[in-house]
């Protein structure tokens, strides 16, 4: 993740979600080629919630257990929204 660029979006985040709902953690490494593309174009992963109501823990996914509460995509399309509409003003 670009700390500039987390730095400079973390209020977009914070607005859409709401800041109790908005936390930075250090980086997982999975077995993504994102860092490649960061070489050229800065970037940052974020997580988007998704656990059913009801769940106590969430389950990974591609296990037969994964559940994904899709209301939880709204605030995804609305953070990827204003994340890009904010990132285009900044520019």
């Amino acid at each position: 993740n670009d700390p500039d660029l987390v730095s400079t979006m973390l209020p977009t985040l914070n607005r859409v979600a709401g800041t109790a709902n908005v936390q930075t953690q250090k980086a997982v490494t999975g077995a993504e080629d994102f860092s490649y593309f960061q070489k050229e174009v800065p970037g940052f992963f974020f997580f988007l919630g998704g656990m059913t109501p009801g769940n106590q823990e969430p389950f990974p996914h591609h296990t037969p257990d994964f559940r994904i509460d899709e209301s939880g995509l709204i605030l995804g399309v609305k953070a990827l929204t204003e994340l890009s509409l904010d990132y285009l003003k900044a520019g």
